[in-house]
């Protein structure tokens, strides 16, 4: 298997399990990946997913070339079914997950790689990860994410150059770009990541969907259609157990302040 999977109670590790090959991503490890999200978004006592790689060298190093280089001998039709739709699916399937992915990144984050963690919500890295775009030394643009998405997180001229140039970055500088949330020693990278996974399951689950959902669906759209996505996700939590405890919860409190 190049996918393992740990549960700690509600939340699940990922972790992609091909070290030798620093965790690049084949076409079984970019299905095994698609099936492991179905499976956990089906499982409502799962409330939470940390993505990482096996080993402290690579979370992944993107595309396994040789399986590249095979579709792309076969013609643009067969590269685009077999590997660009292919890995279109998965990074849509993380930037749209309804239930909180956070990227541990444990290692170098190259192409696929940078670009599923551009994918997830929130991302954590260790000190000594690096994070680059490199497809264009290939005679390509990144094939697995949309190409305004990195320039719309990190203004044009910041996405462009990585894209353009494929210069690594360390974990430091992609904090500050906001490629990462945070960047942590190697050997607090795990439990930073459950420490994130459970600062947020410690609210009510339709509310935290509600968030990702309006993040996701509002970003790149103009004002008022963001604005109507999320009083859309308000209605609708309005009349849910999560809302009703929270007030409790909160009203409670003030009256025993008083």
């Amino acid at each position: 298997m190049t996918v393992r999977i740990e549960r700690d109670d509600q939340v699940v590790v990922i972790t992609i399990d091909r070290e030798q090959k620093l965790n690049a991503l084949d076409y079984p490890t970019i299905d095994a990946l698609l099936a492991q999200l179905d499976l956990i978004d089906s499982d409502d006592s799962i409330r939470a997913v940390v993505l990482t790689g096996a080993g402290r060298r690579a979370f992944s190093a993107g595309a396994d070339i040789p399986s590249l280089a095979g579709s792309i001998a076969g013609g643009p039709e067969r590269a685009l079914r077999e590997f660009v739709r292919r890995g279109h699916a998965l990074t849509r399937r993380i930037e749209e997950f309804p239930k909180p992915l956070i990227v541990a990144v444990n290692g170098l984050a190259y192409g696929g790689g940078c670009e599923i963690t551009e994918a997830a919500p929130l991302a954590i890295a260790a000190e000594h990860a690096t994070l680059a775009k490199p497809e264009v030394s290939l005679g390509f643009p990144p094939p697995l994410r949309r190409l305004p998405a990195p320039a719309a997180a990190l203004g044009r001229k910041r996405g462009s150059e990585m894209i353009l140039t494929g210069d690594p970055i360390p974990a430091a500088r992609a904090a500050e770009l906001g490629l990462v949330n945070t960047v942590v020693p190697a050997d607090e990278l795990m439990d930073a990541a459950r420490d994130m996974a459970a600062r947020i399951i410690r609210h009510a689950p339709t509310a935290v969907t509600a968030c990702l959902r309006a993040v996701t669906r509002g970003i790149n759209l103009p004002i008022e259609e963001a604005l109507a996505i999320e009083a859309a996700y308000f209605a609708a939590a309005v009349p849910t157990d999560g809302v009703r405890t929270g007030l409790r919860r909160f009203l409670d409190r003030t009256a025993a302040a008083d």
